[in-house]
């Protein structure tokens, strides 16, 4: 099902917003597809460890500190599924029924009393929302923590995960789920700036548009931390 049939009004706010293309100049060099012995080499290296903490990089004002210490400890899995084409990117649309409906987002939650570390949190939350199962999946690392203003502190688990998964949905969480091209992510083209006005003050945050789906909020601004952490560039317009 698009995004179009599930949230036309997102569509329309995206379409009637101002907004930027980030990239609009000649590509420095090809877009990026790595190969999984690129991302495991990246992700051992001193210069793919993350930082401890990211700021929220799309929306003002910044996080507090009396926020942070309030925030509650979640995770989400970045999962990179390793296809013959090239490596993509597994993103979830969450349900109308439920918090934040239409939105494109990692699989993931909060972190429950039985969850030993954030990448066991991540990899629960994975099973129980779409039924990936962590013996497909090689965690290789982490981006950084990511604090978010709904009083969240997330912390992005980095997978590979191998083909021949069966995805079964949790259809009271989960409306539909795709799969973007990694290449696409690392592109700054595909990198969108878009504003609108919250409570009398402008605020800004990236878009991915990708075929009929926006991608945007906290799941925009990890997949810039991505685009980061893997080219060794900042996003252009932070």
């Amino acid at each position: 099902m698009s995004a179009d049939a599930i949230n036309p009004e997102m569509r329309r706010r995206f379409d009637a917003a101002e907004k930027v293309r980030v990239g609009d100049t000649e590509l420095r060099r090809p877009a990026l597809r790595p190969s999984e012995k690129t991302l495991r080499a990246h992700f051992k290296s001193p210069i793919g460890k993350a930082p401890v903490e990211l700021e929220n990089p799309h929306v003002e004002p910044k996080i507090t500190a009396a926020e942070r210490t309030r925030a509650i400890p979640a995770s989400v899995l970045i999962a990179i599924v390793l296809r013959d084409s090239e490596p993509t990117v597994l993103v979830t649309q969450r349900h109308q029924r439920i918090s934040y409906p239409g939105h494109w987002v990692f699989p993931g939650g909060r972190a429950d009393a039985d969850d030993s570390t954030p990448i066991e949190t991540a990899l629960r939350e994975a099973e129980e929302e779409i039924g990936l199962t962590a013996d497909f999946v090689d965690v290789i690392g982490n981006l950084d923590i990511y604090e978010v203003r709904t009083g969240f502190e997330v912390f992005p688990v980095v997978g590979l995960v191998r083909t021949g998964f069966d995805l079964k949905l949790d259809h009271d969480e989960v409306a539909d789920v795709f799969e973007v091209p990694l290449s696409f992510v690392l592109d700054p083209r595909n990198h969108h700036r878009q504003s609108r006005t919250f409570y009398g003050r402008q605020r800004y945050f990236y878009v991915l548009p990708f075929e009929d789906r926006y991608i945007w909020g906290a799941t925009a601004g990890m997949l810039i931390n991505l685009y980061e952490v893997l080219t060794g560039e900042k996003a252009s317009w932070r």
